[in-house]
């Protein structure tokens, strides 16, 4: 493959599904059905271009997702600063990978793996002297689009390490108003001003966030980090949206690698606000590396982490 820039992407296909990945950030760009008619179908909100993102459309994040706060965080009793990169507040977001070139290990027609390397000499002065060797595979199947990471310490000491997705949804409607969603968290973290967590996790029982039944989403203005997900009896996490006029609906079942859901309406994207919901699988919570105990993995030398979340549209009953 030639030099990977912005604008480098790959399409997969199988049966009528097609996907659109791109090795910049190795981000889920779209995935869609062919229906009968040949019309197209989207399932993610997306875009084709690099110039053409908006709010962290597909982004893969890691060595964390979210926000650490003020950037700061200690390991193994040595504090750490992360550049504060967050538009929101002195907050650091999302990790390192999503605006680098990765290598493409394997491309086949349903199903593509890219994989880059983070050395600790490179991100030590980015407050992260960590080694990591990570790759993402996105695979079509005849139900569904999974994502499925691994990564592995490649480095001589302990890593903390947190993972997770930045995809949005869409059940066709002109605003994720009109649908509506079914959240698995049983809890969610209470953010301060900055969109920083406070370090209290908020039961939804009884309040307006409770949505472990499908609920509509109105106007609700969603940027919560939902945690105690509730799982079925193979472990598996799942997260719904759905258009009752239209009869479609998306299910997101997350493995158990994943412990938090992250939901976003998108009310600050400028030229697209509300079009679609981010249903976000993460590993650990907003600022875990704060709070270890909120999901935060700890990766010896030579021990992976691995975890997978799938993408499924149905028709309702």
């Amino acid at each position: 493959m030639t030099a990977v820039t912005p604008d480098t992407e790959l399409s997969l296909s199988f049966q009528n599904q097609r996907a659109v990945i791109s090795p910049w950030g190795a981000s889920l760009r779209r995935y869609l059905l062919i229906d009968d008619d040949g019309q197209k179908l989207d399932i993610v909100w997306g875009y084709s271009g690099g110039s053409r993102k908006r709010g962290g459309q597909g982004d893969v994040l890691m060595p964390f997702p979210g926000r650490i706060s003020n950037g700061r965080y200690s390991f193994d009793g040595r504090p750490f600063h992360l550049e504060c990169n967050d538009k929101e507040g002195p907050n650091a977001i999302h990790g390192f990978v999503r605006n680098l070139p990765w290598h493409v290990r394997e491309a086949l027609a349903h199903k593509v793996t890219c994989e880059i390397r983070l050395d600790a000499e490179t991100y030590a002065a980015r407050g992260y002297p960590f080694s990591l060797h990570i790759s993402v595979t996105y695979e079509l199947d005849a139900q569904s689009l999974s994502c499925a990471f691994v990564v592995k310490n490649i480095g001589d000491r302990a890593a903390p390490v947190g993972v997770g997705f930045h995809p949005y949804f869409t059940v066709g409607t002109s605003l994720i108003d009109e649908a509506e969603t079914q959240i698995p968290g049983a809890g969610y973290l209470e953010f301060n001003e900055r969109l920083a967590p406070t370090g209290s996790i908020m039961d939804v029982v009884g309040t307006s966030w409770d949505y472990r039944q499908f609920r509509a989403v109105a106007r609700q203005r969603f940027n919560h980090c939902y945690v105690h997900l509730e799982r079925d009896a193979e472990g598996m996490a799942t997260a719904s949206l759905r258009h009752a006029a239209s009869g479609r609906a998306i299910d997101i079942v997350m493995d158990s690698a994943f412990s938090a859901v992250v939901v976003y309406t998108g009310d600050a994207i400028a030229d697209a606000p509300r079009a679609a919901l981010a249903i976000e699988p993460m590993t650990c919570a907003t600022d875990a590396f704060n709070h270890p105990e909120w999901g935060l993995k700890r990766l010896d030398p030579d021990e992976t982490f691995a975890g997978r979340y799938h993408v499924r549209h149905r028709l309702m009953k």
